[in-house]
C-alpha cells in the first residue's frame, strides 16, 4: 500500500471512529429505554411491532437530560407532523412509490418552511416515509404511531434522568487540571530559556509547545460548556453548581489570560533571542519569579504538593515585583516585554488585574 493510500485509509478511519468511547452506562440506558419502551408500547396502545417508541426511546437517551428534553420535544414534533402528511397523501392518492417519494420532499419542504431544527426536519420526512411504507393511513393508524413516539420519548427521558444522570463535571476539572500543568510546564520551559544557552530548533520547539495551548485551553472551554450541559435539569446538579462556578472562573479570569501572556512570552524570546542573554542578570531574576509562577499556575489547579519548602509548599511562591538594573542594548526590548508580561501574570495570580 502505497504512503498516501495509508495516509486516505487512517484519515477514514479517523473520520468512523471517536477518539474515546463514551460511557459504557450509556449504551446500557439506552438498551433498557429501547426495551421498556417497546413493551410498554405493547401494553399500552396494542402495538405488536411498536418501532416507533423504540426508535424515540433510542434517539432521546442524551449525555445530558437537557439533551433528552430537546430531542423528545424535536422527535415528538416531527412525527405528529410526518404521520399527518403521509395520512393525507395516502389518504388522497393512494399507497404508491410515487406517494412516498412525494411525502419525504413535501415533509422536507415543510420542515424548511418552519425553520424546524436539522433533526426536526429529518423527523418530518422519517415519519412520513414509515407510515406509507408500512402501507397503513388510517387515521387510528396515525394516532397510535404518535402516541408509540410519545410514550418512547417519556420512557428515554426518565431513564436518562432517573438512572445516575450523566455529569461531565469531572471531566471539566481533569481537563484544568491537564491545561494549568501544561501552563506550569510552559513557564519553566521559559525559565529554562533564559539561564541555558537554546539552538534555533529549540527555540523553534519552545513556540511550538507554546502555541498548543491554545487549543488545550478551548478543549477546557468546550469541557465545562458540556459540564453546565449536563447539569441542566438534573436531579443532581445542586451541589455541583458550585464546583463549575469555581472552575469557570478558574479558566477565565486566570488560565486563559496567563496562556496568551505565555504565548506572547515565548514568541518575544523566539523573536528576540540572542546568546547574550544568559548573561543578563536579570535573565536569572526572570527565570525564578517564572518557576515561581508555574508553582502558583499549579497551585490554583490543585496540581502542586505540599511540602515545606516554599517552592512547592501551599503557599503561592509570588514574590514583590522584580526590580532590575537596565539590560545590554540588544537585550533590552526582551527584558523589558517579559518583565511586563510578568507583571500582568503576577496581577492575574493574584486577582488584581483590571
Amino acid at each position: 500500500m502505497s504512503a498516501t493510500n495509508k495516509r486516505r485509509s487512517q484519515q477514514l478511519a479517523t473520520a468512523l471512529r471517536v477518539k474515546r468511547r463514551g460511557p459504557l452506562l450509556q449504551v446500557l440506558k439506552t438498551a433498557i429505554a429501547v426495551i421498556a419502551a417497546w413493551y410498554a408500547a405493547q401494553w399500552l396502545v396494542g402495538t405488536d411491532t411498536p418501532v416507533f417508541a423504540a426508535i424515540a426511546a433510542m434517539l432521546i437517551v442524551a449525555p445530558s437530560v437537557n439533551q433528552s428534553l430537546t430531542r423528545g420535544i424535536e422527535r415528538t414534533i416531527g412525527v405528529v407532523l410526518g404521520v399527518l402528511i403521509s395520512s393525507v397523501l395516502g389518504a388522497v392518492f393512494g399507497v404508491s412509490g410515487i406517494t412516498i417519494l412525494a411525502a419525504c420532499v413535501l415533509a422536507l419542504c415543510v420542515g424548511w418552511a418552519i425553520r424546524a431544527t436539522p433533526p426536526t426536519s429529518n423527523q418530518i420526512a422519517i415519519s412520513a416515509l414509515l407510515v406509507l411504507a408500512l402501507g397503513a393511513t388510517s387515521a387510528n393508524y396515525a394516532l397510535d404511531r404518535i402516541l408509540e413516539t410519545v410514550l418512547g420519548a417519556i420512557i428515554g427521558l426518565a431513564i436518562n434522568a432517573l438512572l445516575v444522570p450523566p455529569l461531565q463535571t469531572e471531566a471539566a476539572r481533569d481537563q484544568l487540571r491537564i491545561l494549568g500543568g501544561e501552563v506550569a510546564q510552559a513557564l519553566n520551559r521559559l525559565a529554562d530559556a533564559l539561564t541555558a544557552e537554546q539552538s534555533q530548533a529549540q527555540l523553534q520547539r519552545l513556540m511550538i509547545e507554546a502555541r498548543l495551548l491554545r487549543p488545550m485551553r478551548d478543549n477546557a472551554i468546550e469541557r465545562i460548556a458540556d459540564a453546565d450541559e449536563s447539569l441542566t435539569m438534573n436531579p443532581r446538579r445542586s451541589k455541583h453548581h458550585r464546583d463549575l462556578k469555581q472552575m469557570r472562573e478558574l479558566l477565565d479570569d486566570q488560565l486563559s489570560p496567563i496562556v496568551n501572556r505565555v504565548v506572547g512570552m515565548t514568541r518575544a524570546v523566539f523573536d528576540h533571542y540572542s546568546d547574550s542573554l544568559i548573561d543578563e542578570p536579570a535573565s536569572a531574576q526572570i527565570a525564578e519569579q517564572l518557576r515561581r509562577q508555574a508553582h502558583d499556575v499549579r497551585l490554583a489547579v490543585f496540581e502542586a504538593d505540599v511540602n515545606p519548602e516554599p517552592m512547592t509548599s501551599a503557599i503561592p511562591a509570588l514574590t514583590a515585583p522584580l526590580q532590575i538594573r537596565p539590560p545590554k542594548s540588544e537585550n533590552w526590548i526582551l527584558i523589558g516585554s517579559l518583565m511586563e508580561d510578568q507583571r500582568r501574570i503576577r496581577e492575574i495570580l493574584l486577582g488584581e488585574q483590571l
